[in-house]
C-alpha cells in the first residue's frame, strides 16, 4: 500500500515503492558523481548568502508545510503566493526607472523621456548634497552637485523638477531620508501651485531613516528625534494624503551594504515593526496607516533565494500585522513591495554584461510577485546612465512583461520543493534575528549598539573572501577578463560650470524671495521641533512656501535636535 508523507494537509506526496527505488538508484548515482572543478566550484552547495544546499530537493523537505496555513491561494492570508487572487493578469508590475541627475532642468527632460518611451511611474534620484541636507552653495556640497543625483535646494527646483508633467496623473516614488519630510513638503507645494490637490497626489517617499543608521549612513538628526519627524509625516500623509504611500521601508540599501538576502528581509521587516510600533505609540490605530506603508527590496543575482526571500518576506509580515499589531483590515496584512536590481552586483568590466544580470534579477523580482521594479542600467556603476542605457533598461521590463509569458501564471514556482524549502528557511532565519533584536531591546536599541552594522560587515567579508579565492565566479571580474578601456564607453558627466549654476540659482532665490516669511516660517518650525504635540509637517509646508532653503530648514531643526555622529564599532 502507498505510504503517505506526514501531515495529509501538507504538500502532500505519495511515496510508492517505485518512488522509493527510484531514490535508492539515484542516491547510488549521485555518490558515484565526480565533483566539479574550476572557478566557481567551491560555491555550488550554498546560495550566494551561504545557505547550505542539497543536491536535489524531494517531498521529505516540505513535509512540515501546511497548505492552508503556509502557502493558501494568491490574495489568501498568509499571502506567500502573492498579494492580488489574479497576479499580473490583471495588472501588471509598475515600471518605475530611478532617474535624477544635473539640475532640475535637466532630469525635467530625462522625465519626459521616459514617459515618452512607455514608463509608467516617475522615480527621483536626488543628489548627495540634497540627501544630507546641504544646500548647492554650501561647502560640504563641493563637487558633489549634480553627481549622483538631481540638485533641490527649494521649491523653485521641485517647480522646474516637474514642469509639464501632471502630478496628479502620474505616480512619484521619492529615495530620500535624513531630509524627506521636507521633500514631501516640497513636492505637496508644487502640486497646489499647479491646482493639484495633495488628496490627488499618488506616489511613495522612502523616508526609512533606521536603514540609514544601519547601512547607507545619509542622516542628519539621532535616530529617536528623526523617529517622531516620521511619525508626523505618517500622521499627516494618513489624514490628508489617502494615496500616498507613506514610507517605503528599505532593505536594498542594506543588501547593497553587503547583507545577506535573509539579513535584507529580517532587517527590513524589524525596520517596519519598528515603525509601526512608534505609530501605535503615538495613538494611531494600525489600520488607519498599515494599508499605505510600502516596502523596497533588492533583487540579487542568486535566482532561487531572490525568489524564496519575497515569498517569505510576505508570509512573515502578514503574520506579524495580524497576529501581534491586532491589524483587522486585511490591506494592512498585505507586504507591497517595490524591487530595484541589485546595483551591487553590476561590475565595471565588460559593462554590457549587466544587461543580462539585470534580465536575471529582473525576473527573480516578477517571479517573486512584486509590485513594482527598476532595472538599473548597464553604465550606473561608472557614472549616470545615458539615454540610451536607461532605454534598454526599461526594455528588459517590457520584454519581460509582454514576450516571456511568466505572467500567465500567479507565483508558478509555487509548490515546488526547492523553493518551498527555502522560503520556509528564509523565514527561519528571519525569526532568529528578530529575536536577537529583540534581545537589544528594540530597532533603535540594537542600532545604538552597532549590531546590525557588525552583522552586515562580516558577512560581506565572507562574501569577498569568496571572491577573491574564486569560489565564486564574477565574469569579467575574476574570470573571463578582458583587456578593456572606460573611455571607450560613452559615459554622462555632470559638468563643474552645472554646480556653479545650481550654486547661483539657489543665492537668486534667496535673493528675490520675501525674507520676513522666511524667518517667522522657521521660527515657528523650531518651536514646533521642541514640542513632540505639533505636528511638524504643516510647518514645513509653511517653510517651503516661503521659499526657505532645504539647508535654512535642516539648520533650524538641528538647533533642536543636533546632528547625529555614529558609534564605531569593532
Amino acid at each position: 500500500m502507498a505510504k503517505m508523507i506526514d501531515r495529509p494537509s501538507g504538500l502532500a506526496a505519495t511515496a510508492t515503492p517505485e518512488f522509493e527505488a527510484q531514490r535508492e538508484r539515484w542516491e547510488v548515482a549521485s555518490a558515484q558523481g565526480t565533483p566539479r572543478r574550476g572557478p566557481g566550484s567551491g560555491a555550488t552547495d550554498r546560495t550566494l548568502s551561504d545557505i547550505p544546499l542539497k543536491t536535489v530537493y524531494g517531498p521529505a523537505d516540505v513535509d512540515h508545510l501546511d497548505l492552508a496555513r503556509d502557502l493558501a491561494w494568491p490574495g489568501e492570508f498568509p499571502y506567500t503566493r502573492g498579494i492580488h487572487p489574479n497576479g499580473y493578469r490583471d495588472r501588471l508590475w509598475t515600471m518605475r526607472q530611478f532617474a535624477g541627475f544635473g539640475n532640475a532642468r535637466q532630469t525635467n527632460e530625462r522625465y519626459h523621456f521616459l514617459l515618452e518611451q512607455g514608463q509608467h511611474g516617475l522615480s527621483v534620484a536626488f543628489d548627495m548634497p540634497t540627501l544630507m541636507g546641504y544646500d548647492s552653495d554650501q561647502p560640504q556640497a563641493r563637487g558633489e552637485v549634480g553627481k549622483c543625483g538631481v540638485a533641490i535646494d527649494s521649491l523653485a527646483d521641485m517647480e522646474t523638477l516637474f514642469e509639464g508633467i501632471d502630478m496628479g496623473d502620474i505616480t512619484t516614488s521619492m529615495t530620500i531620508n535624513g531630509p524627506a519630510a521636507i521633500a514631501v513638503a516640497q513636492y505637496i507645494a508644487a502640486a497646489e501651485k499647479k491646482g493639484i490637490p495633495r488628496a490627488k497626489l499618488g506616489g511613495t517617499i522612502q523616508a526609512d531613516i533606521l536603514k540609514e543608521y544601519i547601512a547607507q549612513k545619509e542622516w542628519i538628526f539621532p535616530p529617536r528625534p528623526h523617529m517622531r519627524i516620521i511619525v508626523d509625516m505618517i500622521a499627516f500623509c494618513t489624514e490628508q494624503m489617502p494615496k500616498w504611500n507613506t514610507i517605503s521601508i528599505s532593505g536594498y540599501h542594506i543588501r547593497e551594504a553587503g547583507s545577506t538576502a535573509a539579513q535584507e528581509l529580517a532587517f527590513t521587516l524589524a525596520d517596519g515593526f519598528a515603525y509601526v510600533e512608534a505609530c501605535m505609540a503615538a495613538g494611531m490605530d494600525v489600520d488607519s496607516f498599515a494599508p499605505r506603508l510600502s516596502y523596497f527590496f533588492n533583487s540579487h543575482i542568486d535566482f532561487f533565494e531572490e525568489i524564496a526571500k519575497f515569498r517569505a518576506a510576505r508570509r512573515i509580515y502578514a503574520r506579524r500585522m495580524r497576529d501581534t499589531y491586532g491589524a483587522k483590515d486585511p490591506r494592512s496584512w498585505k507586504l507591497r513591495f517595490h524591487t530595484q536590481t541589485a546595483g551591487c552586483s553590476a561590475t565595471a568590466q565588460q559593462p554590457e554584461n549587466n544587461i543580462v544580470r539585470v534580465a536575471y534579477e529582473a525576473m527573480a523580482a516578477v517571479l517573486g510577485g512584486t509590485q513594482s521594479l527598476h532595472t538599473n542600467s548597464m553604465d550606473e556603476v561608472l557614472a549616470l546612465p545615458t539615454e540610451k542605457s536607461v532605454e534598454i533598461a526599461l526594455r528588459t521590463q517590457q520584454v519581460l512583461a509582454y514576450e516571456t509569458n511568466v505572467t500567465n501564471v500567479v507565483d508558478p514556482l509555487g509548490g515546488s520543493y526547492f523553493v518551498e524549502a527555502l522560503t520556509d528557511e528564509m523565514e527561519r532565519q528571519a525569526e532568529a534575528y528578530f529575536s536577537q533584536i529583540a534581545e537589544y531591546g528594540g530597532v533603535v536599541e540594537a542600532i545604538e549598539a552597532g549590531f546590525f552594522q557588525k552583522e552586515i560587515a562580516e558577512a560581506s567579508y565572507r562574501y569577498q573572501r569568496s571572491v577573491e579565492s574564486k569560489d565564486r565566479v564574477i565574469v569579467g571580474v575574476n574570470a573571463y577578463q578582458k583587456d578593456e578601456s572606460i573611455e571607450d564607453i560613452d559615459l554622462l558627466r555632470i559638468t563643474e560650470e552645472m554646480e556653479r549654476e545650481q550654486a547661483r540659482s539657489v543665492q537668486n532665490v534667496r535673493a528675490t524671495r520675501d525674507p520676513a516669511p522666511v524667518a517667522a516660517t522657521l521660527e515657528r518650525l523650531a518651536q514646533a521641533c521642541r514640542d513632540p504635540k505639533d505636528n511638524l509637517m504643516p510647518h514645513l509646508i509653511d517653510c517651503v512656501n516661503a521659499y526657505c532653503t532645504e539647508g535654512e530648514i535642516v539648520e533650524a531643526m538641528v538647533s533642536v535636535y543636533g546632528r547625529y555622529t555614529e558609534r564605531s564599532v569593532f
